[in-house]
């Protein structure tokens, strides 16, 4: 059963300690990241292959970075989200692996509300929309995992006032997730888990968000119909989170029949 986990890293180099004692516990087949916030070169991809692991990286310096890490083989690597030639953000990462087409998503944050960064925000998701739906047309078990900086519903963060002014809460983000759940893709924890409450995926370091869990979901794996039919698990692992410097993510992990 192959699992895939999906986790913004907050910087792979200044996490690389809790990375590697993870992956060397948990092993899951394939791993999604985002903000690894580096270059290629730079990132680890010894210290990660010596746990057995393929690596593919698309990165750049300080900020943003996606990677995919695999237990077998990477084959088909596309960097980049396709619909912008001029859009030099590293969010977009997929390649196929386990029998199944992967991709790596950091979706652009958005705030704040009412400037140039929520425009690209909504447009990054019209785009990712529509490459979705090129994915669907392959027939093929599709799986795509990132931070999509979105809160899906009230129920998923800890004070929704509190959000209501954020880009992550914006009736016009979240609208635009649906859109892309609506072309036939099934979020993996909600399946499973329809009435979970306190399923956070990000705290802030700010206010002692992670000691109160006043926390937020905004880390998500969707699957095509193909890969859906064989969901059998989805978690949140939070102990990752709680271990010294880490991300302000932790990792979500589903589990999909063979």
């Amino acid at each position: 059963m192959p699992r895939i986990a999906t986790w913004n890293v907050n910087s792979i180099n200044a996490r690389l300690a809790n990375v590697l004692e993870w992956l060397r516990s948990v092993r899951p087949d394939v791993v999604l990241l985002q903000e690894i916030k580096c270059q290629d070169p730079a990132f680890p991809t010894e210290a990660v292959g010596d746990l057995g692991y393929n690596v593919a990286t698309h990165g750049q310096k300080s900020y943003n970075g996606v990677a995919i890490l695999s237990l077998r083989p990477l084959e088909d690597v596309v960097s980049g989200l396709p619909g912008d030639p001029l859009d030099e953000q590293a969010r977009y990462l997929e390649a196929s692996t386990c029998g199944l087409r992967v991709a790596s998503i950091y979706l652009p944050n958005g705030n704040p509300i009412g400037t140039e960064k929520f425009t690209y925000k909504l447009a990054w998701m019209h785009r990712l929309r529509a490459h979705a739906l090129a994915l669907l047309e392959l027939d093929e078990p599709v799986v795509l995992g990132g931070d999509f900086n979105v809160i899906p519903e009230p129920m998923d963060c800890h004070d929704p006032k509190a959000w209501l002014g954020d880009a992550l809460f914006q009736p016009e983000s979240r609208r635009a997730l649906r859109a892309l759940l609506h072309l036939g893709f099934t979020e993996s924890y909600r399946a499973l888990h329809p009435d979970q409450r306190g399923a956070y995926t990000f705290w802030d370091y700010q206010r002692g968000a992670f000691q109160l869990d006043n926390g937020i979901r905004i880390d998500h794996l969707l699957l095509s119909p193909q890969a859906a039919d064989r969901l059998v698990g989805c978690t949140i692992d939070k102990d990752p989170r709680r271990q010294p410097k880490a991300s302000d993510h932790t990792p979500v992990i589903v589990e999909l029949r063979d």
